[in-house]
């Protein structure tokens, strides 16, 4: 296991919480910080001490006090952490449940782990860190669920053009309407009603407004 953890987290609660999960784990030394600069030098500390630590548990999000941050995030620590330690393992605990904004956190940061904060999130802290020390990725369910759909299913022009269409309010018995004025093809509602009942089928839902929520999770419109 783990021999010496940080912990970046702002709320005292929470903060304790996530510590005393770890130490269940037997975790040696845990280190705990509630601003994200002060993590930062204690991670320049150990480098130069040549004690690093092994694993980063930080939240995404920091409420701004009177004391002023250079880093003021969580995606700001980890981004400047990956530079002084590129090998660090990174696992992130927080609220955000977007799973198009997870998955970009995982591209661009390169982290090892992501935990929602919700129910039973103790008990899902340490799947991930366990997981994470045997060198895999801990993956929400959830995000898991939203990758597998979105690679179930190409979305052509036509399937954004109409999805589109139906977030701005346009309803579907008009959207052929658009779809004449701007010399799109098909443009007749039978086919722009068998599109999205395709769509939705693959996508395993029932109603086109989880599907115009689900492509803006994704980023898709």
């Amino acid at each position: 296991m783990f021999k010496k953890v940080l912990i970046v987290e702002d709320h005292e609660v929470t903060n304790i919480s996530v510590r005393k999960t770890v130490e269940e784990l037997g975790i040696p030394i845990t280190k705990y910080v509630y601003y994200c600069d002060d993590a930062f030098t204690w991670m320049q500390n150990a480098l130069k001490s040549e004690e690093p630590y092994d694993l980063l548990i930080s939240d995404l999000f920091f409420e701004e006090d009177e004391i002023k941050q250079k880093l003021t995030s969580g995606i700001e620590l980890i981004k400047a952490i990956r530079q002084l330690q590129p090998n660090l393992k990174v696992l992130v605990f927080s609220a955000e449940g977007r799973p198009a904004t997870i998955d970009a956190i995982f591209k661009e940061l390169a982290i090892d782990g992501y935990v929602r904060k919700a129910r039973r999130d103790a008990q899902t802290l340490k799947q991930a860190i366990s997981t994470i020390y045997k060198g895999g990725k801990y993956i929400p369910t959830d995000l898991k669920q939203s990758i597998k759909r979105k690679n179930s299913h190409e979305f052509t022009t036509f399937d954004i053009t109409i999805i589109k269409l139906l977030s701005q309010g346009v309803l579907q018995k008009d959207i052929p309407f658009y779809l004449q004025q701007h010399n799109i093809k098909p443009s007749g509602l039978s086919s722009v009603e068998k599109r999205l009942s395709q769509i939705k089928e693959v996508l395993e839902f029932s109603k086109n407004e989880q599907l115009v929520v689900y492509c803006k999770e994704i980023g898709l419109i």
